[in-house]
């Protein structure tokens, strides 16, 4: 008598999204990205096809970082205070498949740049490296309303990420995905209920699934990624299931979140029994990018190119294994 191998029947898979025009779409990206499509859980290659790996994206400040530690800033010493430059220095040295740019410099508290700068710069990097763009805002919602219209009108054709949008703050942000041609990043605060109702909210505002991608937050090594992690899985496991509104794929905020803990920014001297920052940081956020591999992120935004060397390694590793 045969014996049936145990494996998982999934009934539908991950939406299918496409970042980054090309000449042929009426862009100037010099390729498309595409995202999702996974039929199985993360890298089960046995039981159902993942046809598109995950991507890295390295983030790029509008204005020099005022809280990167110093191992952090070394491989961008020269060039912070142009985020064009600094943009083309991760693709061109560090492997970049995406930028993400975040409009730092416009948040209230860290110089309130208007629409106009932000669209300046937007340009910038547009014109600076051919990868697809995320533009992501300050995340103070009254402001992100004035400035990502802007930006959205700069990018118009080069189908970006724009976001990122939330269950109170949407309409703005559909409505200019609408109308530039880009795709939006709906936000959660790790909630798997509002998840899904702004992804219902936006779809009903009109902007189909297939261009929404879901940041369900996230946590870093030590500080929450568990729990993170879980609410990453659950919805992946609906998506699967046939939860058509939790079927967008996933961005992660893996440098933002890693280098908040204490254990990946402090000093050689604050902490020398830790062992040398200079590994010891890029390892850390290392570490939270592959545990959320394993949950399902689709788009891991980074920071520091030891951490993305090793991250995409990681990737390849998985995608072939």
């Amino acid at each position: 008598m045969a014996i049936e191998e145990p494996l998982e029947k999934w009934s539908t898979a991950v939406a299918t999204v496409r970042v980054g025009a090309t000449a042929a779409d009426g862009g100037t990206r010099g390729r498309e990205i595409v995202l999702g499509g996974e039929m199985t859980l993360p890298f089960l290659h046995f039981e159902g096809a993942t046809p598109n790996k995950p991507v890295v994206a390295m983030e790029v400040l509008d204005i020099a970082p005022q809280d990167w530690p110093d191992v952090l800033m070394k491989p961008f010493a020269d060039v912070v205070d142009d985020p064009a430059a600094w943009a083309a220095k991760c693709v061109n040295d560090y492997g970049a498949e995406m930028i993400c740019l975040k409009l730092e410099g416009t948040h209230p508290d860290s110089g309130d740049k208007g629409p106009d700068d932000a669209a300046k710069v937007v340009k910038a990097v547009l014109e600076a490296v051919d990868v697809p763009l995320i533009i992501w805002g300050c995340d103070v919602d009254e402001k992100d309303n004035q400035v990502l219209p802007a930006c959205s009108q700069a990018a118009a054709g080069e189908r970006c990420l724009l976001g990122t949008a939330k269950e109170d703050n949407y309409r703005t942000l559909v409505a200019s995905c609408m109308a530039d041609g880009h795709n939006l990043i709906a936000e959660s605060p790790l909630d798997i209920n509002i998840a899904k109702q702004v992804n219902i909210l936006v779809s009903e505002a009109g902007l189909p699934l297939d261009r929404v991608v879901m940041y369900p937050t996230t946590g870093g090594l030590g500080y929450g990624i568990e729990y993170a992690y879980s609410i990453q899985e659950r919805g992946r496991l609906a998506a699967l299931t046939g939860d058509k509104m939790m079927s967008p794929p996933v961005v992660c905020q893996i440098g933002q979140e890693a280098w908040r803990a204490k254990e990946a920014k402090a000093s050689d001297e604050e902490a020398p029994q830790w062992g040398a920052a200079e590994k010891r940081g890029p390892m850390w956020e290392a570490m939270t990018a592959i545990m959320l591999l394993q949950a399902g992120a689709d788009i891991l935004i980074m920071r520091h190119p030891n951490a993305v060397a090793l991250v995409k390694k990681a990737i390849d590793e998985l995608m072939r294994s």
